[in-house]
C-alpha cells in the first residue's frame, strides 16, 4: 500500500484532494476523494470552460456562432490548457483513486463500499478518457498514472473503454449500503447511488457503442445490445448532472462568461423554423402576436449588408418580426431581443448596456447610416465566417441586443449542467432500432419519447401531442412525424420586402443539399429526423455530442461558413464550391498542444502515427465519417 501511495504524493493535486479530518495514515486514504476531485475538475471552471466548452465545442457543435473550429481554426494556448493542466489532471486523479482502492482490497484493509467506489471510478474515467479521445484522436490507455505512456489508436481506445464499462456495471454491487451522508455529499451526481451510477454506465456504453456504427457496425451492435439490456437512463431523475453554483470554482456554469453572447446558432435555428408545425401563436402571450409574420415570409432582403455566400437556406435576409412556427422548445431556450419583461432575458454582460440596445445600423461606403433596424422583437441567425465588406457596413448581424440569446438560467450557475440525459439514450435506441439491433422497443416509441422527455425538461409539454404528428417541413426539409418521410419539394416560394426601398418580391427557397450524407439526395428520413431531434434536445449542455453526431454521419445539416472573402485557416472553402459539404470543412478534431512534441516527442511521433493522418484539426478520428 505504502508503495502505491508513494507514487502519488508527487502529484500536487494529492494534498488537495485527500484533505480528510479523519484519514489518520496510508490505509484510510479514500477514494471518495479522487473521484469527486475528478468529476468537479471535469464540470470545467471558468478558465477552462470559456476556452473549451464555449470556443471549442459550442462553436464545433453548432449551438452558438463563435467562429474557431467551425472555420478551421483553434488555438495552441486553450488546447495546452485543457490538455496538460485539466484533463491530465482528470485523469490521474482517478486512476490514483482506483489504484489506492486495488491496493486497500489486494490487502484485506477496506470498507465495504470500496469495490463499489472502485467501479464507480472506472465508469467515470471511461467518460473522462471518451472525451479526451474525441477532441485528440489517440491518447494513452495506460496514462496520467506517473509514467511515459504509450499512446493507443482510436480503435483500441475505444475498445477498452467499453470492456471497462462492461466490467464496472457488472461488478457493482447494488446490495451495499454507504455509511453516512458525508460520503454521499462527495459524489455531486449521484450521491453514490449504485443503481444510477449502473444505468450510467450502460448508457454511457450506448452512446459509445454507436459512435462506431459507421466503422465497426458488429462491435457497436454487440456492445449496445449488451449495455441497453442491462438498464439504462429511462428517466429525468436518473440524468448525470452537476449542479452548478456561483462564484470562481469547479462547479461554476460553464456559459456565465458574460461577453460570450451564446446566440441561437444559423444551425439551429434553421432546424427549428417551421419544425412541429405549432404556432407562434399558441406560444407566446398576446401583446407579441403583432411581430408574428405570415407563413412563407423569408423577411427584408439586404443585398449590399447580408452575405449570400454560403448555403446558409436563410442567408441574405433579415427577419423583421417572429417565424409564423417554430420549435416550441426555442422559446425556452432563446430569448426574444427586446423581451425586457421576459424574467429569464440575460443582461450580460452587466456593465454595459449592449443587450437592450436594439436599434442598430446598415452603413454605405463613406459610413452614412443607410437603414435603421430595430431588431426588437425579430428573431434572427446568422452564419460565422468572412462576411467582407458586407460585414464591415452592417452593425446589426453581430451585436449583442439584436440576437435571441440564451435565457438567463443556463447562464447565472442557477441550473445543473448534464452530462447525460434520458432523452440521449432513447435517441440512441431510436438509431439502433432502425439499424435493425435488438433493443427494448420500437424505433417510434423510443423517438417519440426522446422528444417528451425534451419537451419536459424545456417546460412545453402541452404542446407534444400536435409537434409528434406534425408533417411541416423546417427550413432545411426535415419534418418531425416519424410516419412522414416524403421528401420536401425542390423549393418553395417565399415572399420577402426589400430592404431598402420596401418593394416586395418573390423568394425561391431551395432546401440544401447536405452533400457529406447520401449525396445530398435525403433530408427526410428516419435517421436525419433522430439527429435533429438529438440535436434540440441536447442544447445547450451536450455540444460535445452534437459535434461527434455530425463527424460520424454528418447530420444534422451544418451550413458552410461564409466566404465573401478567403478565410485563412479554411482555404479548400472557395466561392466555386460553398454550395457543397465537405468533411473538410468542419473542423473535426483538436490539434495536440506545441509542448507535447517538443517535451515528449517520442510520445508525439506516436500519438500521430496512430492518428493516421497529419496532426491538423482537419484530420477525421478513425470513428468519423470520411468522404
Amino acid at each position: 500500500m505504502g508503495g502505491v501511495l508513494m507514487a502519488f504524493l508527487s502529484c500536487s493535486e494529492f494534498e488537495e484532494i485527500n484533505v480528510n479530518p479523519v484519514a489518520a495514515n496510508e490505509d484510510q486514504v479514500q477514494i471518495e476523494y479522487f473521484i469527486n476531485s475528478s468529476i468537479g475538475g471535469a464540470q470545467q471552471n471558468p478558465h477552462i470552460s470559456e476556452r473549451v466548452f464555449v470556443l471549442y465545442w459550442d462553436d464545433a457543435g453548432r449551438m452558438t456562432r463563435v467562429g474557431t473550429l467551425s472555420q478551421g481554426f483553434q488555438s495552441d494556448g486553450w488546447t495546452s490548457d485543457y490538455f496538460n493542466g485539466y484533463v491530465s489532471s482528470w485523469l490521474r486523479n482517478i486512476n490514483a483513486g482506483i489504484k489506492v482502492a486495488e491496493a486497500q482490497i489486494e490487502s484485506g484493509s477496506y470498507r465495504e463500499h470500496t469495490p463499489n467506489l472502485k467501479e464507480v471510478a472506472r465508469i467515470w474515467r471511461a467518460y473522462v478518457m471518451s472525451e479526451m479521445t474525441d477532441n485528440f484522436g489517440p491518447i494513452p490507455i495506460n496514462g496520467f498514472q506517473g509514467e511515459n505512456p504509450q499512446y493507443s489508436d482510436v480503435k483500441e481506445v475505444y475498445y477498452y473503454m467499453l470492456q471497462e464499462l462492461k466490467e464496472a456495471t457488472n461488478a457493482l454491487d447494488l446490495e451495499v449500503s454507504n455509511p453516512n451522508n458525508a460520503l454521499k455529499k462527495l459524489d455531486p451526481a449521484y450521491g453514490y447511488d449504485y443503481a444510477k451510477w449502473k444505468k450510467y454506465g450502460n448508457s454511457l456504453r450506448m452512446r459509445l457503442a454507436m459512435r462506431l456504427s459507421e466503422v465497426d457496425a458488429a462491435k457497436a451492435q454487440s456492445e449496445f445490445e449488451s449495455a441497453v439490456a442491462d438498464g439504462f437512463i429511462m428517466e429525468a431523475a436518473d440524468n448525470f448532472k452537476v449542479k452548478e453554483v456561483g462564484g470562481w470554482n469547479d462547479y461554476t456554469g460553464v456559459m456565465t462568461r458574460e461577453w460570450w453572447d451564446h446566440e441561437v446558432s444559423a444551425t439551429l435555428n434553421n432546424l427549428m423554423i417551421g419544425l412541429g408545425g405549432i404556432p407562434s401563436a399558441d406560444q407566446l402571450s398576446a401583446d407579441k402576436h403583432q411581430y408574428i409574420k405570415p407563413a412563407n415570409y423569408m423577411g427584408l432582403k439586404f443585398d449590399n449588408h447580408f452575405t449570400t455566400k454560403t448555403n446558409d437556406p436563410s442567408a441574405g435576409f433579415f427577419f423583421d418580426g417572429l417565424h409564423n412556427k417554430i420549435d416550441p422548445r426555442a422559446y425556452d431556450l432563446f430569448v426574444i431581443p427586446g423581451d425586457f419583461a421576459n424574467p429569464e432575458f440575460n443582461s450580460y454582460p452587466s456593465w454595459t448596456n449592449g443587450a437592450r440596445t436594439t436599434k442598430r445600423t446598415l452603413l454605405d461606403d463613406a459610413d452614412n447610416v443607410v437603414k435603421e433596424i430595430d431588431a426588437a422583437f425579430t428573431w434572427n441567425a446568422y452564419t460565422a465566417g468572412s462576411w467582407g465588406t458586407k460585414g464591415a457596413k452592417n452593425k446589426v448581424y453581430g451585436y449583442t441586443g439584436t440576437l435571441p440569446r440564451l435565457a438567463n438560467k443556463y447562464r447565472n450557475s442557477s441550473n445543473e449542467r448534464i452530462f447525460f440525459a434520458s432523452w440521449e439514450s432513447y435517441f440512441l435506441i431510436a438509431e439502433a432500432s432502425i439499424r435493425g439491433w435488438s433493443v427494448p422497443m420500437s424505433g417510434k416509441e423510443a423517438y417519440e419519447q426522446g422528444i417528451a422527455d425534451s419537451f419536459a425538461y424545456n417546460g412545453v409539454s402541452d404542446q407534444l401531442g400536435a409537434y409528434i404528428s406534425s408533417e411541416d417541413y423546417n427550413r432545411v426539409g426535415t419534418s418531425v412525424s416519424w410516419g412522414h418521410t416524403a421528401e420536401p419539394p425542390a423549393t418553395v416560394t417565399m415572399t420577402y420586402k426589400d430592404g431598402y426601398t420596401g418593394a416586395t418580391g418573390t423568394h425561391t427557397l431551395k432546401y440544401p443539399e447536405n452533400t457529406i450524407y447520401k449525396n445530398g439526395t435525403v433530408k427526410n428520413d428516419l435517421l436525419t429526423k433522430i439527429i435533429t431531434q438529438k440535436f434540440i434536445a441536447q442544447t445547450p449542455w451536450l455540444p460535445l455530442e452534437t459535434w461527434s453526431d455530425h463527424r460520424r454521419l454528418g447530420l444534422p445539416f451544418f451550413e458552410n461558413p461564409a466566404i465573401e472573402t478567403p478565410l485563412t485557416n479554411m482555404p479548400q472553402l472557395t466561392p466555386s464550391n460553398y454550395m457543397t459539404n465537405r468533411v473538410d470543412f468542419y473542423g473535426q478534431r483538436l490539434k495536440y498542444p506545441s509542448n507535447f512534441g517538443s517535451n515528449i516527442p517520442a510520445g508525439y511521433s506516436q500519438a500521430v502515427e496512430k492518428l493516421g493522418g497529419e496532426d491538423s484539426v482537419f484530420t477525421p478520428l478513425w470513428w468519423a465519417k470520411k468522404q
